[in-house]
């Protein structure tokens, strides 16, 4: 299974530990859930969610925990490196959920457009990339302009760089 960016395995229970953290320094303009590497051949670019996605985007991962617990790892150690914003403050430029993003394979050049969706709403064949999947999590939060390192399920390091972003 594809790993990314966060080399320890984040249970849902460390998850709930740093949302709680996190809840008693929530500021007037945000909070900062802060999360290291060991491993300096990705790069992770400090990412960036809205409360509303954050808040759905943990829900998510508490619900596919049972089926989908790689998945799910993935993405909740995406969203302990999260710079949250404060409820009702959006991010502009950054990969949300519902956004259509232009992003490019580094290494082959290929440049692609998807709207990232909830894993019900996914249709690859309508662009529609969930964000339970290894390219959606790594795109999550992403500013237009950085690029994110994420490893394939057969193991090559790929990078994805944002090229543009359009709110949902």
């Amino acid at each position: 299974m594809a790993r990314m960016l966060v080399l320890d395995r984040m249970t849902i229970l460390d998850l709930r530990q740093h949302e709680r953290r996190a809840n008693t320094r929530i500021g007037e303009d945000a909070m900062t859930i802060e999360s290291t590497t060991a491993d300096t051949a990705y790069l992770s670019p400090r990412i960036t969610l809205s409360r509303d996605d954050y808040e759905r985007l943990s829900a998510l991962v508490e619900a596919a925990i049972g089926r989908a617990p790689e998945l799910a790892e993935l993405l909740a150690g995406e969203l302990t490196r999260a710079h949250v914003l404060a409820a009702g403050k959006y991010p502009k430029d950054v990969v949300s959920m519902g956004s259509e993003v232009r992003f490019r394979d580094d290494g082959t050049g290929k440049v692609q457009s998807m709207r990232l969706v909830y894993p019900r709403e996914a249709d690859i064949s309508s662009n529609r990339l969930s964000v339970l999947t290894p390219v959606g999590a790594a795109l999550i939060g992403v500013r237009v302009g950085d690029s994110i390192t994420w490893e394939t399920p057969a193991g090559a390091l790929r990078m994805l760089s944002v090229l543009s972003v359009k709110d949902p």
